[in-house]
């Protein structure tokens, strides 16, 4: 009862300190919500725009690094209430997948497997972000997709104010905005292609970023509306595993894979760019 007194009055000075981070989410809300999805045909695929889209520039708009409405303070208490937020979408998606759950076991042992896919990419964008001009933030940007879980990691591993976290947070950033209008697009043109099973589209749209998986199957259900629920369910389910099994891959294959191949492969493409060869001078003569 002793903590529970104590808890009441910090909970209510936390919402007052916060109140107006609150507000502006509301806010935000609403206004994403009017505006809704805007689709845009493009040959046999379709880009679509979500809401979060609007949310997240409005977000980046009120930050300390333009209109400055919202403080460091607040942004790093937004940050913390990510996860609180996603909850009720988690819980959605088991609720899906139980629903159709003959489907999904239909699948078989492919929902497990296909995260080794997802470790593929690292071999293409390691040198592409070094190429760019990263260091140490490669690691943490090209080790996953970076969604929750992969920021809450490298926070824990590195360090929340470490390189590794920071292109882990940038790659979120970025996903969030240009990845939804990316992947919406990408799946419609793979389902266009008539390549791919529908079910092998539904898996794949589960990556372990529910954003990302959302876009993918709202455009999927618009080139094949006839297998709809099916790619809803396995998308689902292979969202929820990607969430969990994603986070093991990620600690004892994927980042140790991105250490290995920036040690590999940063002193000679960590070179080319400007960048590099100053910071690679300073570093000499020190």
């Amino acid at each position: 009862m002793k903590k529970a007194g104590y808890a009441y009055p910090s909970l209510l000075a936390r919402i007052g300190g916060e109140w107006k981070l609150y507000l502006l989410a509301f806010l935000f809300i609403l206004i994403a919500d009017s505006i809704g999805q805007i689709k845009i045909p493009v040959w046999k695929g379709t880009f679509i725009i979500f809401p979060i889209f609007y949310a997240l520039f409005l977000g980046v708009l009120t930050g300390p690094n333009t209109l400055k409405l919202l403080d460091n303070q607040k942004v790093k208490a937004a940050s913390g209430l990510v996860g609180v937020a996603i909850l009720p979408f988690v819980a959605k998606l088991g609720i899906n997948a139980g629903a159709n759950l003959s489907v999904v076991i239909s699948a078989g042992p492919a929902l497990l497997l296909q995260e080794f896919g997802n470790l593929g990419t690292i071999l293409l964008a390691m040198p592409v972000a070094l190429l760019l001009g990263l260091k140490r933030e490669a690691v943490g940007a090209t080790h996953s997709i970076n969604r929750e879980t992969n920021l809450a990691l490298m926070q824990d591993m590195f360090g929340a104010d470490s390189p590794e976290a920071q292109g882990s947070l940038s790659v979120y950033i970025v996903g969030g905005m240009v990845g939804t209008i990316y992947f919406g697009f990408m799946a419609s043109m793979a389902a266009a292609t008539g390549v791919f099973h529908p079910y092998a589209l539904g898996m794949a749209s589960g990556v372990g970023a529910g954003i990302l998986m959302s876009s993918a199957v709202a455009a999927l259900s618009e080139v094949l509306p006839a297998y709809a629920d099916e790619i809803s369910a396995l998308a689902s389910a292979s969202e929820t595993i990607s969430g969990i099994d994603g986070i093991y891959m990620a600690i004892f294959i994927g980042i140790p894979l991105c250490n290995w191949l920036y040690r590999k492969l940063e002193p000679t493409l960590g070179r080319i760019t400007k960048a590099g060869r100053r910071d690679a001078k300073q570093a000499a003569h020190k």
